[in-house]
């Protein structure tokens, strides 16, 4: 019941998948209300408990400026 309201570590982990679709889900620290209105909730993982967490290929960034941009710059194509 309340992960229908509240953002679960288990609904957060996804976040953190390393797969690009569930990457762009569930941004939500403690509501998951927000995740439902703009349609990035996303409730089960592909991997189901499997899921692979992390960011392939990513070059470390180390200064503030350069990781406050990452959110906004156009995704690579594969």
């Amino acid at each position: 019941l309340l992960r229908r309201v509240l953002v679960t570590p288990a609904l957060h982990r996804i976040h953190h998948s390393t797969l690009p679709h569930e990457t762009r889900s569930n941004f939500g620290s403690v509501l998951w209300v927000w995740d439902h209105l703009f349609g990035s909730a996303k409730a089960q993982a592909a991997a189901g408990e499997a899921l692979t967490l992390g960011v392939e290929d990513a070059p470390p960034v180390t200064h503030l400026d350069k990781m406050l941009a990452e959110p906004f710059k156009k995704p690579a194509v594969q």
